[in-house]
């Protein structure tokens, strides 16, 4: 089932094009990363399909109830204890007081918080715990779309790599879809099925890259082997405004990969491989 239908949006300010229009969609259980470098109109897209943004070229099909995000910043209310921040979403369902704390403690324990954690007002807690406690407040109202805004930025590795593999189990067991965007080609490979990578400014979809083996099954030494051949990648190195690999290394190291996914191999840092044309000069609005 389609939980997102995006059919040929872009969008400007004003006068300033901020994102060329593009096209994808996103299915119940399936995860997408929106990866690219400041300035391309992540941030844009994904204000628009969360409705804060009014579409103005193009459509955006919304077929989800229960809508989850976690943002850079934890943005916890200071004012009330982790518990209580992590049921903030259900207390807007309207549930009982008894109800949405029980719901809030399971999860908050099981993203690796303790009780007396929960306790805690956020000025009290690190960083990591901010985190979760954010985490488990997107997960607790049970989302059937997962939105997330590069949320594990700020976190050190071994950190990051918990609350990644925590977030693949609790979106498996929710069988909700994510989408998110970030900056890292790292992230964007341990956590989504699918990579749309977007450059230039205004921005537009340069590639689409599919790994064979989805993203909950994927082994670290996977995900290293993909991030190799991604970087060796003219068209993503050129996103990101990456100097040019030796002409050699670049192409033995693509024909390796355009190689084992035409095959539909499952070698480490297997993929299939879309390139987008750029878009050509927009037309003067009269």
């Amino acid at each position: 089932m389609s939980l997102l239908d995006v059919r040929g949006f872009g969008h400007r300010y004003g006068a300033r094009r901020a994102l060329w229009p593009l096209d994808f969609t996103l299915s119940a259980g399936e995860s997408i990363a929106v990866l690219g470098p400041s300035g391309c109109g992540k941030s844009t897209l994904l204000q628009a399909v969360a409705g804060l943004l009014e579409t103005n070229e193009g459509r955006i099909e919304r077929c989800w109830q229960r809508l989850g995000a976690m943002f850079q910043q934890p943005r916890l209310l200071p004012w009330r204890s982790a518990l209580d921040n992590i049921a903030l979403g259900l207390q807007a369902q309207g549930l009982s007081r008894a109800a949405r704390a029980a719901a809030a403690l399971d999860m908050g324990l099981r993203l690796g918080l303790s009780q007396a954690d929960l306790k805690l007002y956020p000025g009290a807690l690190s960083g990591g715990m901010q985190s979760r406690v954010a985490l488990a407040r997107a997960l607790v109202v049970q989302p059937e779309l997962l939105l997330l805004d590069e949320p594990f930025a700020a976190l050190d590795i071994g950190l990051r790599h918990e609350l990644e593999h925590l977030l693949l189990a609790e979106c498996a067991n929710l069988r909700c879809g994510l989408l998110m965007i970030t900056h890292s080609q790292r992230e964007a490979l341990r956590l989504a099925d699918r990579l749309l990578v977007l450059g230039g400014q205004p921005g537009y979809l340069q590639l689409q890259l599919q790994p064979q083996a989805p993203a909950a099954a994927r082994s670290e030494a996977e995900v290293l082997a993909l991030e190799a051949a991604l970087l060796a990648e003219p068209a993503f190195r050129a996103a990101f405004g990456l100097p040019a690999h030796a002409a050699a290394a670049s192409s033995c190291a693509h024909a390796q990969v355009g190689g084992d996914a035409r095959r539909g191999g499952e070698r480490a840092g297997s993929f299939r491989l879309r390139r987008f044309a750029a878009p050509g000069p927009e037309r003067s609005e009269c």
